[in-house]
């Protein structure tokens, strides 16, 4: 029986920008990385302990290792508490914001990683 979501492969174009992306201006901090048989890979999560992870790995590289994956970015959804000032925040560090909207389950906006990937957030305490 599944229990949990451990991990998230995140399939991208510049393993090195994408690190940067999630470290520097997200938040997030590495939690490992590999390099094997001609594959690197790397795990980043919001802190040490996170119940569930991305793993970056090389989009080019997957595609020709297996060209039956689907290869798209997920449509997720973070939770987070005080979205105003991160709003802000992400907005003062370049990151490509949509409008902070008030939905029926709280705030929510959508933000863009370099490679044109949309993610959304929304407030849960």
């Amino acid at each position: 029986m599944i229990q949990r979501i451990g991990q998230i492969m995140l399939y991208v174009n510049d393993q090195d920008a994408a690190v940067k992306f999630w470290t520097e201006k997200v938040g997030f901090i590495v939690i490992a990385e590999h390099a094997e048989a001609g594959m690197r890979w790397i795990e980043v999560a919001p802190t040490k302990n996170a119940e569930t992870s991305f793993v970056l790995h090389n989009k080019e590289l997957i595609a020709k290792m297996q060209p039956e994956l689907n290869l798209a970015t997920p449509s997720l959804m973070f939770y987070a508490s005080d979205l105003e000032q991160m709003y802000e925040d992400y907005k003062a560090k370049g990151i490509t914001v949509g409008d902070l909207v008030e939905m029926p389950m709280g705030k929510v906006f959508n933000f863009a990683d370099d490679e044109n990937n949309y993610f959304a957030v929304i407030e849960k305490n």
